[in-house]
C-alpha cells in the first residue's frame, strides 16, 4: 500500500520498515528527493508519480523543520 498521508506513511516508515526518522535522516532524504537530477528521485517518481513525491517532500519537511509536530 502506497501511504496516502502522514500517519499512515510515519507508521509504514517506523513501524514496518523500523527506521527512525530522526531530524538527520529527514534532512538527508529531502536533500535526495528535492534533486528532481538524482537518479532515486528519478526512479520515485517513474514508480510512484511526481503527486507521491511532493508527498514525501511534504512528509520529511515536518520532520527535518517542525519535529515537535509528530
Amino acid at each position: 500500500m502506497i501511504p496516502q498521508n502522514f500517519s499512515q506513511w510515519k507508521k509504514c516508515i517506523t513501524i514496518d520498515c523500523g527506521i527512525p526518522l530522526t531530524i538527520a535522516f529527514a534532512q538527508q532524504r529531502l536533500k535526495v528527493y528535492e534533486n528532481l537530477e538524482n537518479s532515486e528521485t528519478k526512479k520515485i517518481t517513474q514508480l510512484y508519480g511526481e503527486e507521491h513525491l511532493d508527498h514525501l517532500i511534504q512528509w520529511f519537511k515536518e520532520i527535518a523543520y517542525a519535529p515537535d509536530y509528530f
